[in-house]
C-alpha cells in the first residue's frame, strides 16, 4: 500500500492534498502538523489519515527511518504569513526543517513534493523561474528563496543529481475552502465572503502603485487546481524542479469582488464600477503596514510547468469564487 507523509496536514494547502489523496483511495497517510490552534482540526475531521504526528517529533523520527517505506513527503508545513517580522523563527522553520526533510528524503528514497511560493519574485515584474527575477520584499520570501537555492545547489540546475523526485511549487495567489483558520492571511475572497454577509458589502484597497483602486492583479489560483498539479507531479515520479502554479493570467482584485457579489448578491452585478454604485463595493485606504512591501502585479509563466508536460487547465476567478462561495455559503 502506497504510504505518504503531509507536513502542514491540518493547513489550508496539506488538507485540500489529503482530500486529493483520498479522492484517489489512498488513505495510508501521515499527518504532521502543530495543533497548538486546537480549530484547525477541523481540517483533518472528515479525512481519512493513518496516524497523526507533532512536527516537533515527526522529522527526527522520519530521519531514523521509524515509518518503513514513505513513497513521498508533500511538504506545506511552513510559517505562511507574510508579515511576520521574526526572522530567526521564519528561517528555523522554512529553510532549516526543509534542508534537513531534503536529506531524510534522499537518504530514505522518499520523493519530496514541496511548497515555495511566490513571494520569492518579489520586486520583479517578471515571474520565470530564473534567478535574475528573484527579488523577494520580506523574509518569509526569502525564507523560500533560499531553499529553492539551496535545492539547486543540491539537485543541480537540471535537476538531475538528486536520487529521488524533488518538486517544488511557487504557489501564486491560492484561496478556496479549508483556509478559515488563517485569520488575516486567509483570502481576499474568503474575507469578502463574510464582508458581504456581515455588512451587504466587501472592501478592496483603494489606488496605491500606479493602479487604480482594486486594479491590482494577482495571479489567483483555485486550491483545487493547486492540488491537481501536486498530484501530476505525484503520478510523474521522473519530473524534477521548480515550478510556477498558478494560472497563468493576471486578474484584478475588481473580478473577486465582483465574483463573490455575484454569488451572493441577487442579480448580481456586471462590473467593479456597477458595485460601487449599488453600495456593494468600498475602497478603503492602502495602508501603511504594506507599503513597499507589496506585490502590486503578479502572473505566473507556465513555460517550465508546460515544459514538463503538465497541460493541467485552470478556472478562472469567476468560476473558482463562484464554486468557493458555494462551498462557503453550504457550510453555514
Amino acid at each position: 500500500m502506497t504510504r505518504v507523509v503531509v507536513t502542514g496536514a491540518a493547513g489550508f494547502i496539506g488538507s485540500n492534498i489529503i482530500k486529493g489523496l483520498n479522492a484517489r483511495g489512498i488513505i495510508n497517510v501521515i499527518a504532521v502538523d502543530d495543533l497548538k490552534q486546537g480549530d484547525k482540526f477541523l481540517n483533518l475531521r472528515d479525512l481519512e489519515i493513518d496516524d497523526y504526528l507533532d512536527a516537533d517529533d515527526f522529522y527526527a523520527m522520519f530521519a531514523e527511518g521509524a515509518f518503513g517505506k514513505v513513497e513521498a513527503v508533500f511538504h506545506e508545513g511552513a510559517c505562511s504569513d507574510t508579515m511576520e517580522q521574526d526572522g530567526k523563527y521564519m528561517m528555523d522553520n522554512n529553510y532549516a526543517v526543509s534542508c534537513s526533510l531534503f536529506e531524510a528524503c534522499q537518504e530514505r528514497g522518499s520523493r519530496l513534493l514541496y511548497a515555495s511560493s511566490a513571494a520569492v519574485y518579489g520586486g520583479s515584474d517578471t515571474f520565470r523561474e530564473v534567478p535574475q527575477f528573484e527579488l523577494p520584499l520580506n523574509v518569509y520570501g526569502y525564507s523560500k528563496l533560499l531553499f529553492d537555492q539551496r535545492m539547486r545547489r543540491e539537485c543541480g540546475r537540471d535537476f538531475k543529481r538528486n536520487k529521488r523526485q524533488v518538486a517544488g511549487f511557487r504557489y501564486f495567489n491560492v484561496y478556496g475552502p479549508r483556509e478559515q483558520h488563517k485569520g488575516r492571511m486567509a483570502s481576499v475572497a474568503f474575507h469578502q465572503f463574510n464582508q458581504f454577509r456581515e455588512q451587504g458589502k466587501v472592501k478592496l484597497f483603494g489606488e496605491y502603485g500606479g493602479y487604480g483602486p482594486g486594479q491590482q492583479s494577482r495571479d489567483f489560483v483555485f486550491v483545487d487546481d493547486v492540488v491537481a498539479v501536486n498530484l501530476w507531479f505525484f503520478d510523474h515520479p521522473q519530473k524534477s524542479g521548480i515550478f510556477n502554479l498558478g494560472t497563468g493570467r493576471a486578474q484584478p482584485f475588481n473580478d473577486v469582488a465582483v465574483g463573490v457579489i455575484n454569488a451572493l448578491h441577487p442579480g448580481g452585478v456586471p462590473d467593479a464600477a456597477t458595485a460601487v454604485d449599488l453600495g456593494l463595493l468600498e475602497y478603503i485606504p492602502f495602508p501603511d503596514a504594506l507599503r513597499g512591501k507589496y506585490q502590486c502585479y503578479t502572473q505566473a509563466d507556465l513555460s517550465t510547468l508546460r515544459a514538463a508536460g503538465c497541460d493541467h487547465a485552470f478556472a478562472d476567478v469567476a468560476t473558482g469564487v463562484a464554486k468557493y462561495v458555494a462551498t462557503l455559503s453550504s457550510a453555514g
